[in-house]
């Protein structure tokens, strides 16, 4: 008989973990703290099989099928922890935020060091995601997506920063053609830019986010970013496209549903809806109905029985 455990069973859990790691960590220093912490967040993550499909077997197979399977195959994939191993290497990104009172606080979030992917360290292909998948496979991994201002924040902390590249516009842009052709193209400036594995990259893709326009109104999709290397992006926060709308030019990064706030962890869920600290990691202030909002995203994803093309 299969147990079924709650989400919010999951998170008290990781938050458990989170906090005996930071004691056992006091002793040994700041830095191995944070690795200690950064432990705890990704040991939930399926290990990745050896004979998970490599990122060029995975663009064959999804090649020709229709944008709502490949979604499919993406969330399979990823959920089954067919991604690359470097992008369980969080990376602590800090935000301080000074209140009208005087007062400060400090936000380390922990973000992915690249943009969601299937396949090895040494092959892989960039998968761009629509809304609703983006949000269920983050969830399923104790993740969630980024707001504009982490977005920002990601990119100023960034080790390497890329030179956005577009391709020209057109129907094409959502096929599975242009998602191989853009991922070479970010992939030959990296080696030429000598980054390795696991170092917090930036500026490739446009982010998908979360924002008080999505929960106002239900069915879009939010993008923001690629910033140029002046550190002006150039697509502005934008809800233009539906909820089922994904791109070459979209990366779903995903930052942990732990935050630590002046040290202490707790929910980002719960961060984001609440009145006086939201503005620590969001631009836009608070985000109430943010958990329902997600949760019904979830409920909309595509249904559990999925099929990846073999």
């Amino acid at each position: 008989m299969k147990v079924r455990i709650s989400a919010a069973s999951k998170f008290i859990a990781s938050l458990v973990i989170v906090c005996l790691c930071l004691s056992a960590g006091i002793a040994a220093g700041k830095e191995k703290n944070i690795e200690d912490v950064i432990a705890g967040l990704v040991n939930k993550i399926p290990q990745r099989q050896k004979n998970a499909k490599s990122g060029s077997e995975f663009s064959a197979c999804i090649a020709s099928v229709p944008s709502s399977q490949r979604e499919e195959a993406i969330e399979l994939e990823v959920t089954e922890g067919n991604f690359p191993e470097f992008l369980k290497r969080l990376k602590p990104v800090r935000m301080t935020h000074r209140f009208h009172d005087g007062t400060t606080k400090t936000a380390t979030i922990f973000a992915m060091p690249d943009y969601l992917s299937v396949g090895s360290d040494g092959d892989y292909l960039l998968t761009p995601m629509a809304l609703r998948s983006a949000v269920d496979t983050a969830m399923k991994l104790g993740f969630m997506l980024p707001t504009r201002k982490m977005v920002d924040a990601i990119f100023s902390q960034s080790d390497i920063r890329c030179v956005p590249q577009p391709l020209p516009a057109g129907p094409e842009m959502r096929s599975t053609a242009y998602y191989v052709k853009h991922d070479q193209k970010i992939k030959t400036q990296l080696l030429a830019m000598a980054c390795a594995p696991g170092a917090l990259v930036s500026g490739h893709k446009k982010d998908v986010v979360l924002s008080n326009r999505l929960i106002r109104s239900q069915g879009k999709i939010a993008i923001y970013g690629w910033h140029r290397l002046s550190g002006i992006p150039i697509q502005p926060l934008s809800t233009v496209h539906g909820a089922n709308y994904a791109d070459y030019s979209h990366g779903i990064r995903l930052i942990n549903d732990t935050v630590l706030i002046d040290g202490e962890p707790q929910s980002m869920t719960d961060l984001l809806e609440n009145p006086k600290l939201a503005d620590v990691v969001s631009d836009e202030g608070p985000m109430p109905g943010l958990r329902r909002f997600m949760n019904s995203q979830c409920t909309l994803s595509t249904d559990s029985t999925h099929l990846s093309p073999r």
